[in-house]
């Protein structure tokens, strides 16, 4: 899918966010990247095989 050089990463690597957007939509909440994958403004995704990934939130911690 990708046309770059170099290419962007691929949806199943670890560093597949750094692929570059082909299509943002932040007033719903959400970006295509090159690689297939939907990213989405909380930080959850959708890969190009169905699998999501879920929100990494940081949780407060309590002293």
């Amino acid at each position: 899918m990708c046309t770059h050089t170099p290419k962007c990463p691929a949806a199943d690597s670890t560093d597949r966010e750094a692929a570059a957007i082909v299509a943002a939509h932040p007033e719903q909440g959400w970006s295509l990247l090159c690689n297939g994958v939907l990213l989405f403004e909380d930080t959850g995704e959708l890969l190009p095989d169905g699998r999501v990934i879920a929100p990494r939130r940081h949780l407060a911690v309590v002293a």
